[in-house]
């Protein structure tokens, strides 16, 4: 039994006074954050000052008091206040080289606010949001145990509100199980397992590519500020979005699939962003999916006690015969079956093999984590004796 924290996501649907309310806590929270973007920006450039959470919260309350913007006071101040963390994170991701400079939020794309738990009331299966009366119009799929610790309203781009809530649950790890699986990530098939066992790709861009362009054209025909424009690229948002539904949900499937049947998965790490610099298949990369897949196998293997393990991107898992070991000089993507020289075996699956070669990479990285852990048990346990 694991104590961790899940996020629970569901669609609901406001009244025409909650839609008011909310669009105007999603405007002060993203002036709040482009705001004092600026002012960050500038006092470093400007003066050579760095300015922290703690300097943008007292800046916030003096903004609050000013006549041009008294409109801040109107939402709850707890959505401002977060926004000043998320764009606190985002500078601190930003140094460490995990991301890139902060840009300001636009009104034209998803919209969110946060709640922490003096934000909202939670009881009996209700949500009421601070400055609201009425609680929210929730559509429950299934339900979750504990309190929320914080929750994130949001609106996206094809019009629809999703609630999404943040519980710190208690989890059961699986029972044990001797099966392990490398896996090995391709194009036209989505996920090769080292036991021969291939999952197609649904490929969901190719099924609403006509739909979308036909979509597309209609949206650049319209003219720009219009009420029909609106409509038409609203049309377009919807596509989109029912085609990233539609890939999240397959992964979804995908991954507990693959946790609940293995004990140990090890896969490849593949530095997607520069996969996608190849214009022929970025396209395809994209819609593949390979970094989702592999972030939901990470923290479904942490809540259910599995291991998952991802090998040196550059460890030559097509190009190694995984019965010899031999290394062939060139592997080019059209040769999906080859023989190896060495020792003679013939019609070599690349993929299958890639995959074995996965696994037993991702065994050795195991056990000598295994090891490493051992060594430093004993090391303590020797210098408290």
């Amino acid at each position: 039994m694991v104590t961790v924290l899940r996020a629970y996501r569901y669609r609901f649907y406001p009244t025409p006074k909650q839609v008011e309310q909310l669009a105007r806590t999603f405007g002060c929270v993203r002036y709040v954050y482009n705001h004092f973007l600026r002012e960050r920006t500038d006092s470093w450039y400007e003066r050579q000052e760095r300015m922290g959470y703690n300097a943008t919260a007292k800046a916030l309350t003096s903004l609050k008091k000013q006549p041009e913007t008294a409109f801040l006071a109107e939402v709850s101040n707890v959505c401002l206040q977060q926004s000043l963390r998320h764009l606190d994170r985002a500078f601190a991701n930003f140094f460490k080289g995990q991301a890139r400079y902060p840009a300001f939020k636009k009104k034209r794309r998803k919209q969110s606010a946060t709640y922490m738990a003096n934000g909202f009331r939670w009881r009996d299966g209700q949500l009421w949001l601070a400055k609201q009366q009425d609680p929210l119009n929730i559509r429950w799929s299934r339900r979750f145990s504990g309190e929320p610790t914080s929750i994130t309203v949001s609106l996206d781009t094809a019009g629809r509100y999703h609630v999404s809530f943040l519980v710190e649950e208690e989890q059961l790890a699986l029972p044990v199980t001797p099966k392990m699986a490398g896996i090995d990530l391709g194009l036209t098939h989505r996920v090769i397992t080292s036991d021969g066992t291939k999952f197609p790709n649904p490929r969901f861009i190719r099924q609403t590519e006509r739909k979308l362009a036909h979509a597309q054209r209609a949206l650049s025909r319209k003219r720009r500020g219009s009420s029909n424009r609106a409509k038409a690229r609203l049309k377009v948002a919807r596509l989109h979005a029912k085609r990233a539904d539609q890939r999240r949900d397959a992964t979804h499937k995908l991954t507990t699939q693959l946790i609940h049947e293995n004990q140990v998965i090890a896969a490849e790490s593949l530095q997607v962003k520069n996969l996608l610099q190849n214009r022929s298949l970025a396209k395809a990369i994209s819609d593949v999916g390979w970094h989702l897949l592999t972030l939901q196998l990470t923290y479904k293997a942490e809540w259910y006690g599995r291991d998952f393990v991802q090998i040196d991107k550059w460890y030559p898992s097509s190009k190694r015969c995984f019965h010899c070991g031999h290394i062939a000089d060139k592997m080019p993507l059209n040769v999906r079956n080859w023989d190896c020289p060495a020792c003679g075996t013939q019609g070599i699956d690349r993929d299958v093999n890639a995959a074995r070669n996965i696994l037993q990479a991702g065994k050795a990285i195991l056990a000598r984590a295994d090891k490493l852990r051992h060594h430093e048990n004993t090391t303590v346990g020797h210098t408290g004796g």
